[in-house]
Formats: C-alpha cells, sequence, structure tokens
C-alpha cells in the first residue's frame, strides 16, 4: 500500500512555516511583475476580440435587412406592374360598357389602382431612404470592423512577444509556488490566499522595516518585534493583517 508522504512527513516548525511562506511570497511577487509586465493587454485583446465578434453580428443582421429591404422595394415594383396592367384592363372594357353605373364601377377600380400606386411608390422611397441609411451604416461598421480587426492582431503581436519573453521564466515561478505550498499546512495556504487577495500589491508576507510593518508602515512595539524575530509564533500586523517576518528571513528567490 502506497504512503502519503505528506502525511508521515515530520511537522515543520513555526520558524520553517514562516520560511516557506515568505519564499512563497517572494515567488508571487516575482509572478506579479512578469504579469504587471503585459499590463492590461491581455484585457485590451479580450475587450477587441469582444468588439470583433459584436461588429460581426452586426454586419449579418444588416445584411439580412438590406436583403429584406431589397425584396419589400422588388414586391412594391412588382404591385405597381400588377396595378397598372389593372388600369389598362379597366380602361379597355370601359369602352364596352351598357350603362353610367358599369362605368363608373370601372372608374373607381382604376382610382383605386392608382392610389395603390401611389401608395407603392411612397413605400419605395421610404423602403431606399432606409436602404440607404443601413448601406451607410454597414459600410462604417465594415471600417470599423477593419481598424480593430488590425488593432486585435498588433496587440496579439504585441502580447506574444511578451509572453515569448517571459513565459519560461514565469512556468518556473508558478511551479515553485505550487511546490512551496505543497509543503504548507492547509489552514496557512488559506490564509495566505486570503491575505494576499485582499492586501495592496498582493502582499501578504512582509518584513518589518526600520520598526514598522512593511505593508501599512505602522509603528510595531519592541517587544512585538523580539517575538517576530525569535520565530516562535506567527504574528500578524494588528493594523493590516499581514503576516510579519524579520528583515534576515529569506535567501533571495532564485
Amino acid at each position: 500500500m502506497a504512503t502519503d508522504s505528506k502525511a508521515n512527513a515530520p511537522e515543520m516548525t513555526v520558524e520553517e512555516r514562516l520560511k516557506a511562506l515568505y519564499d512563497l511570497q517572494s515567488v508571487e511577487s516575482s509572478i506579479d511583475k512578469i504579469r504587471t509586465l503585459r499590463g492590461e493587454l491581455p484585457l485590451e485583446v479580450q475587450d477587441l476580440e469582444d468588439e470583433i465578434e459584436g461588429l460581426d453580428t452586426r454586419m449579418a443582421n444588416l445584411d439580412g435587412e438590406v436583403k429584406k429591404l431589397n425584396d419589400a422595394i422588388l414586391s412594391k415594383k412588382n404591385e405597381i406592374k400588377e396595378a397598372d396592367l389593372l388600369i389598362k384592363k379597366y380602361e379597355a372594357q370601359q369602352g364596352n360598357v351598357r350603362n353610367n353605373r358599369e362605368f363608373d364601377s370601372l372608374s373607381k377600380e382604376i382610382e383605386f389602382q392608382k392610389l395603390e400606386i401611389e401608395l407603392c411608390e411612397k413605400r419605395i422611397k421610404e423602403f431606399t431612404a432606409e436602404l440607404k441609411n443601413k448601406k451607410e451604416i454597414g459600410e462604417s461598421s465594415k471600417t470599423l470592423l477593419e481598424e480593430r480587426k488590425a488593432d486585435l492582431d498588433a496587440k496579439k503581436k504585441e502580447l506574444e512577444e511578451i509572453v515569448g519573453e517571459t513565459q519560461v521564466e514565469e512556468e518556473r515561478l508558478i511551479q515553485k509556488s505550487s511546490d512551496i505550498m505543497n509543503v504548507i499546512p492547509e489552514r496557512l495556504q488559506v490564509a495566505f490566499k486570503r491575505i494576499r487577495k485582499n492586501a495592496r500589491n498582493g502582499l501578504a508576507v512582509v518584513t518589518v522595516e526600520r520598526d514598522a510593518c512593511g505593508g501599512c508602515f505602522n509603528k510595531i512595539p519592541p517587544q512585538r518585534q523580539m517575538d517576530i524575530a525569535s520565530r516562535k509564533k506567527i504574528i500578524v500586523c494588528e493594523y493590516c493583517g499581514r503576516i510579519l517576518v524579520d528583515g534576515a528571513m529569506g535567501d533571495t528567490v532564485e
């Protein structure tokens, strides 16, 4: 039966835990610096991708609306042709009527078809104006889409260059962070992540500098500094909640 090496490992001393937390903070700060170097580029790339997707959707919708308008214009033109044919038919019939009632009835039909033609022509003008507007929007959207695609290509290239320069180092640091995290008790892992999330600059573990907390810069009483230097218990700043270690705690992270 396989044994759990972590479970069977000797209990870490408080000093070892503090050293591990200090090293973890150093590694995480180095990762933060790499990601800061990238700045807002990943978000800018995502925003551009979202905008391009929205523009593609708008273009597709506009194409559909343009098609509908063209179909509507064609339909109205066909209605005009049909009305013209009916007018000619009714005018021809007027020459063969037997009484005034039939003549008047045909006259009303002719008048109705002329009104239908006027209405169709009015609708064609409206559709044509709307079609022109849609095409103008389409052209401006197309121009904007091309500009955004060019911006995206440039941002992606810039991001790829930065990632390429830092990826190996970041992966090494992420692995180192994971290795350190694995030897730290779970409750301290949770506390570290919570403090780091809420702390300015992501600093969960800070050294005592010039008799003050390296995070919030509030003064630390001499007796408390002695307790920190003894490394016999984990002490947090009473002002900002960060874990405090003495300045000589850690070596430089490789």
